[in-house]
């Protein structure tokens, strides 16, 4: 189970805004060339598609399955002189471990999100290559993104932040009681703005329950309860802590752990069940 219920946009004007918000800060031209690797059942794939075609530079579709083997995508960036691209930090790791990154002269600039990025993965990226590495945040009930940082060596640095709202999007770090919480200790995230969808499709419960009346906001206007555990920085940048509850991301998937107990459980053969995620490397 990938936990994913479907969601249902508030028309076209949060893509709108994501990819106006993504060409004011990156600027891609005519020069630039950006590799199409995910599948397009994943949100990434959208800004993959359409963000280079709204701005004049070169779509590159990568060949199916070609992301997963390093060698192959390290000959099509090569080949193709891509100078933007996504990861899923796991799938940096694999690319970064392989040898590949440092051959891949063109690149200006590698976009990370769909999972935690460790600083460890940052430190090994920066080391190998001359591009940019951007660290995004964006849960599939808003508009792809909805907050960005620009990686960079810190002193005294314990994680890479997901750092500040996009345009036009409002971050809310709150308690338990919906208030909001100081700098420095956590709050669970929350999402406003017109990045955020409009609920989930035939899951009416599911909807009243993480798109939530918004307190600090116009009448009317509501927030998404996000789950996840953050705090913000002294200079306004926000730092994912973890989960509020068992769901956890492998590859860029969303996995209900419970979900999966709770079919184990369903087996007459099986009393009770625990699932976890190992690193089988």
């Amino acid at each position: 189970s990938t936990g994913k219920p479907k969601g249902v946009g508030n028309s076209h004007a949060g893509l709108l805004n994501r990819l106006q918000w993504m060409q004011a800060e990156y600027g891609l031209g005519p020069s630039d060339r950006v590799l199409q690797k995910t599948p397009y059942g994943f949100d990434v794939s959208v800004w993959e598609f359409f963000w280079p075609l709204m701005t004049g530079a070169t779509l590159v579709v990568a060949a199916p399955g070609a992301h997963r083997d390093p060698e192959a995508l390290g000959r099509v960036i090569r080949d193709q002189a891509i100078t933007t691209l996504h990861f899923v930090p796991s799938m940096l790791a694999a690319f970064a471990a392989s040898g590949e990154l440092p051959g891949c002269a063109s690149l200006t600039r590698i976009l990370c999100s769909g999972e935690a990025l460790p600083i460890e993965l940052q430190t090994e990226v920066l080391e190998q290559t001359q591009a940019e590495l951007h660290n995004l945040y964006g849960p599939t009930e808003a508009a792809i993104d909805v907050t960005f940082w620009a990686c960079r060596p810190e002193a005294g640095q314990r994680g890479v932040p997901i750092g500040h709202a996009i345009a036009n999007t409002q971050i809310h770090i709150l308690d338990a009681d919906l208030n909001p919480v100081p700098e420095g200790v956590s709050g669970e995230l929350y999402i406003a703005g017109v990045n955020l969808a409009r609920g989930y499709l035939g899951r009416p419960d599911l909807t009243a329950d993480r798109f939530v009346p918004n307190p600090l906001g116009q009448p009317g206007s509501r927030m998404y309860r996000s789950g996840d555990l953050v705090r913000r920085r002294p200079d306004g940048a926000i730092e994912y802590l973890g989960r509020l509850d068992h769901q956890v991301k492998l590859r860029g998937l969303r996995i209900e752990l419970g979900e999966i107990e709770a079919g184990l459980r369903s087996h007459p053969g099986i009393r009770d069940a625990v699932v976890v995620v190992r690193d089988g490397r």
